[in-house]
């Protein structure tokens, strides 16, 4: 066979990015399934697209149409993506979901989306889905990827669809290109529900446009020598995304859990992955922790290095011109301070280059020792963080999006990686800034200095990876657009070397660090009902868990009728702090309906209220970065001092 071109496919929608990479990898694996350790079996480029043809062909024969929506349930694995392959190759979109699904999430989705064939993963899936299935008119079929699962009556097994399409085709069945042919790059490739302000989830529209600009924009160069570990929840788009670009140069991605990731990272030595900050904070925890028991000498060596390490990448950045530039520097400030860092530089590097080989390794291998980059998303990764694996030479290419935006808006590509930043837009991906109060537009504005770049606001954007709109909510859709642009509810800035730089969030929804979305006004609400909480909200943005900001209720503390203590009194009061523990352990916890990632770990209680024009507006909202700015101390207190365990 021809060696491969070290190119990207081009193509119009994902299954004919399918069918060229058959054509073009043939029998180079595309996935790999851990079978136990450093025993993996793969499943080649050409393998994939014929049993997907043969799978989307069982799917027409049961009466899957093109445009249908089909539900897909379970996390990462071969038939996973098998399915996926199949359900595009019919000209369907595909509505995923994770194990982890409610039942009553699962409900809506499968009744909103109009869902009449499901697939779920194992049989607990299968057995849930039944027991909610009479009130499902719509939902026809169920369909179990677990081979080793025992169905229940009416249920079909993945299987037995993929035999039935198998000898449909071998009879000469070709209904399944005829409806390749069919799709149009604005038909949906993906109907993918996330939490909504209200708490109902909404259907992100994503259509094959969005999605294959995704494979041609995102910066990198590749080829099928490539290995990816595949560890996040492949429902999710930014780990689906990782996946067609994958494909696209002909990678193999290898599927990996939580449980065997240590290992896998070192057997399979990926070169490649997507990842998300609570996976970086572990490693690095798990790296300092090997560090303290280590041998004394071994302390002191690491310590050596990492410092010559970080002046060494530090000098360099300034000396490249990719240092993170908050504000316009000045020539001759760059001047005065570009001899030392130069001088520093070359003392510094034989020093670094033998302890960068003798020790830095040595943590690299922890990460397979070929991993050349990682992107890392779903969240804000900590600056700490983010500086140590740069230092010790595994880069991390922070990238920023969302759902709605396929997900990525931006990303540093290696050769120009700018800590502290989220990397410039990628290609075709117009950003703009937008003041929240007045929404004029700070940047690009050429009336304003440096044409606005600094410039605090709303980030919106414009480009082909901007979803289509929410299913069946016209009005949600309206309000997440500004004359054509869309609105992240996100704060930001673009720097003066022309990187996106996130400050917070405009919008309520908070995303942990472990990817999952938490509404917090349904929380706020709950917490305002007790007699000695006035406001509150709730934080948590990028963190591993929540926590809460409390004004206490003064006249709820009184003495002979009125109140005992001012608002800064009770700040400081232990009687008032032990009063509001109890209250946010009565009413958010697991018996009074909410989740795990909605409990609140430790709360902060403020010395003074929220007032009208500054913390609220004038209908009495709350301006949450407004609040979060007032009250960083507060907050980082509570995060660096708190959430140890539940309150």
């Amino acid at each position: 066979m021809q060696k491969p071109k070290n190119e990207r496919i081009a193509a119009d929608n994902l299954a004919d990015l399918y069918q060229k990479a058959a054509e073009r990898f043939d029998s180079l694996p595309a996935f790999a399934t851990r079978e136990k350790s450093l025993k993996w079996k793969p499943v080649s480029f050409r393998e994939l697209y014929e049993q997907g043809l043969d799978l989307a062909s069982g799917l027409i024969e049961l009466g899957v149409k093109a445009r249908d929506h089909v539900g897909l349930f379970g996390d990462n694995r071969f038939e996973w993506i098998l399915t996926d392959y199949a359900i595009q190759f019919c000209g369907a979109a595909d509505v995923p979901r994770g194990r982890d699904v409610s039942d009553s999430e699962m409900e809506y989705i499968v009744g909103h989306a109009g869902i009449k064939v499901c697939f779920v993963e194992t049989e607990v899936l299968q057995n849930r889905l039944l027991r909610i299935k009479e009130r499902l008119p719509d939902l026809q079929h169920i369909i179990v990827l677990d081979h080793n699962a025992r169905v229940r009556e009416g249920v079909l097994k993945l299987k037995d669809i993929l035999n039935t399409g198998s000898s449909l085709r071998n009879s000469g069945d070709r209904r399944v290109f005829d409806r390749i042919k069919g799709i149009r790059p604005d038909d949906l490739f993906t109907l993918i529900y996330t939490s909504g302000t209200t708490g109902r989830p909404k259907g992100v529209m994503l259509t094959h446009e969005n999605i294959i600009s995704q494979t041609r924009n995102l910066p990198g160069i590749h080829n099928p020598n490539d290995r990816i570990l595949s560890v996040l929840p492949i429902w999710h788009v930014f780990e689906r995304v990782i996946e067609m670009y994958t494909i696209s140069f002909g990678g193999c991605t290898y599927y990996s859990g939580i449980q065997t990731l240590g290992d896998d990272m070192i057997n399979v030595e990926p070169t490649f992955m997507a990842s998300a900050p609570r996976l970086w904070e572990k490693i690095h925890e798990k790296i300092i922790k090997g560090v303290k028991a280590s041998h004394p000498v071994r302390q002191v060596l690491f310590h050596i290095a990492y410092f010559l390490s970080k002046q060494y990448r530090v000098s360099e950045a300034f000396l490249k011109n990719k240092n993170l530039q908050v504000k316009k520097k000045s020539w001759w400030g760059s001047a005065v301070l570009y001899p030392f860092h130069l001088v520093r530089w070359l003392i510094v590097l034989p020093w670094f280059g033998f302890f960068n080989a003798a020790v830095l390794e040595r943590i690299r291998l922890s990460a397979g020792g070929s991993l050349a980059a990682t992107i890392s998303g779903g969240g804000a990764l900590p600056i700490h963080i983010d500086r140590f694996f740069n230092n010790v030479g595994i880069p991390v290419l922070e990238g920023y999006g969302l759902t709605e935006t396929s997900p990525v808006i931006s990303v540093r590509p290696k050769l120009n990686l700018i800590v502290g930043t989220v990397g410039p837009p990628i290609r075709d991906t117009d950003v703009r800034i937008v003041d929240l109060e007045t929404r004029k537009v700070l940047f690009p504005n050429k009336d304003l200095p440096d044409g606005g770049r600094s410039m605090r606001g709303e980030i919106q954007v414009r480009g082909p990876q901007v979803m289509a709109g929410y299913y069946r909510e016209e009005e949600l859709t309206r309000n997440a657009f500004e004359d054509g642009w869309f609105r992240t509810g996100d704060l930001g800035m673009i720097t003066h070397n022309n990187c996106l730089k996130i400050l917070g969030r405009s919008k309520a929804t908070i995303v942990l660090s472990s990817g999952e979305n938490v509404e917090p006004e349904p929380i706020e609400m709950r917490l305002q009902q007790s007699q000695y909480i006035d406001q509150c909200m709730v934080v948590g943005q990028d963190q591993k868990s929540l926590g809460v900001l409390v004004v206490p209720k003064q006249e709820a503390f009184t003495h002979n009728g009125t109140p005992a203590f001012s608002i800064s009194e009770l700040a400081q009061n232990s009687e008032a702090k032990r009063i509001i523990r109890h209250e946010i352990r009565r009413l958010i916890s697991a018996s009074s309906g909410f989740k795990g990632y909605e409990l609140i770990r430790d709360f902060r209680v403020l010395d003074r209220s929220f007032r009208v024009g500054h913390e609220l507006t004038n209908l009495f909202k709350v301006k949450r970065h407004v609040v979060t700015e007032e009250f960083s101390d507060a907050i980082e207190d509570l995060f660096q001092n708190g959430t140890k365990k539940k309150i």
